[in-house]
C-alpha cells in the first residue's frame, strides 16, 4: 500500500448492494486526494467495488491480500478519492 489511510471501512460482512455503498458514502466525506483503505472479501465485492470506484472518479492504488490476516481470502482496495465529475 502506497500510504496511510485517512479513512478505512470494513465491508468484509456486506453484501451486495451494501458492498459498494457503505464505500461510497465514506468517498462522499472525503476530500479529494483524500486515502480509503477499504477491507473487503469475496468474488462480487472484490470486481464490483473497485469497477464503480474508478466510474466515480476514484483512482485504485492498491488491491493487495492483507497482511497478517486471521481470515483468508481478505484483501484491502486502496483508494485515491478524485475529483467530482
Amino acid at each position: 500500500m502506497k500510504k496511510n489511510p485517512d479513512y478505512t471501512v470494513d465491508i468484509t460482512q456486506e453484501v451486495c448492494p451494501f458492498t459498494f455503498i457503505r464505500t461510497k458514502l465514506v468517498l462522499e466525506r472525503m476530500k479529494t486526494g483524500e486515502i480509503l483503505h477499504v477491507r473487503l472479501k469475496g468474488e462480487e465485492p472484490l470486481e464490483n467495488v473497485p469497477k464503480a470506484v474508478r466510474e466515480m472518479g476514484s483512482t485504485i492504488l492498491s488491491l493487495e491480500p492483507e497482511p497478517e490476516s486471521d481470515t483468508e481470502g481478505v484483501k484491502i482496495l486502496s483508494i485515491e478519492k478524485g475529483s467530482a465529475r
